[in-house]
């Protein structure tokens, strides 16, 4: 279609009778008529129109990120940047992926600066704890546990503030990118991360950034499962997937929006979720519902 065709489609909206026909028209052209949505919502001065023109531009929205969540999970979920990035677009679909990549290769220039040859493990992470913890301020938002925006890895790094499993995602990215051997751990309750050296002299351990990156051994993720009165499980002690990590972010948002009393985006957040779960149907009944973000 014409850009002066689509305008007038969109201006069909106004007449109730055809109104419906004419939402389903334009929801099969895609995002890119959003901008046009956009322009028209911005002409009207009737309330009710622009409420269905921002409906629109919601489902076109959420209809395209879905399709693209179905592609980064079939690619592998190699690239946890670009699915971190695919639910910050959820609330902010305007959010910039590079503009997070920067902000990252920021975070691990400054690191690389520290690191020295042939430093121990321990050490890696204490340059990263200093660069995160005390240069840049990292830290648990504690005051808003259960805002959504503890989830968006934009505002996180923006405000310096998020929750278990996104502040462990930013040191992880970094130290991705520092070739450091750091993975996620999906602990209960609790995300952290572990650093598995390739020296076999050098046990494993665990690194947990709510608590700015205290360093754990693993009788101490031993205790801390005991504490929860939990038979151990491998999954509490090995490398998780990316697929995995977003998953987790997945649910953190929708029981934040769940906190909030906001149903719709919370079914709306486990519909993304459903998508990363598909591969294994049976699980979504079968995993636990998580009480609080992690």
């Amino acid at each position: 279609m014409t850009n002066k065709e689509i305008k007038a489609l969109i201006s069909l909206l106004d007449d109730p009778e055809i109104a419906p026909d004419i939402q389903a028209k334009i929801q099969t052209l895609g995002e890119s008529i959003v901008p046009f949505l956009e322009e028209s919502w911005e002409e009207t001065l009737d309330p009710a129109q622009q409420q269905r023109i921002e409906d629109l531009i919601h489902h076109l929205q959420f209809e395209g990120l879905q399709q693209r969540l179905r592609v980064w999970r079939d690619s592998g979920g190699e690239n946890l940047l670009e699915g971190m990035w695919l639910l910050n677009s959820y609330q902010y679909p305007d959010a910039d992926l590079q503009a997070l990549n920067r902000a990252i290769e920021q975070l691990r220039f400054e690191a690389w600066t520290m690191m020295k040859p042939n430093l121990h493990p321990a050490d890696q992470v204490q340059v990263l704890n200093y660069v995160l913890f005390k240069t840049h301020k990292f830290a648990a938002n504690t005051q808003n546990f259960h805002s959504p925006a503890n989830s968006m890895l934009h505002l996180v790094l923006e405000s310096r503030r998020g929750n278990p499993l996104t502040l462990c995602v930013i040191y992880l990215l970094v130290a991705q990118r520092l070739h450091l051997p750091v993975y996620g751990v999906n602990l209960p309750n609790l995300f952290v991360l572990t650093f598995q050296p390739t020296l076999p002299a050098i046990e494993p351990f665990y690194i947990n950034c709510y608590n700015r990156g205290l360093i754990l051994s693993r009788t101490d993720i031993e205790h801390y499962i005991a504490q929860l009165n939990l038979t151990a499980n491998d999954m509490f002690f090995e490398p998780c997937s990316h697929i995995d990590i977003v998953r987790r972010a997945l649910r953190n948002l929708a029981v934040s929006f769940e906190k909030m009393q906001e149903p719709r985006k919370a079914g709306e957040v486990s519909q993304l979720l459903a998508i990363l779960l598909e591969e294994d149907k049976q699980s979504i009944d079968s995993e636990p519902e998580e009480g609080e973000q992690e």
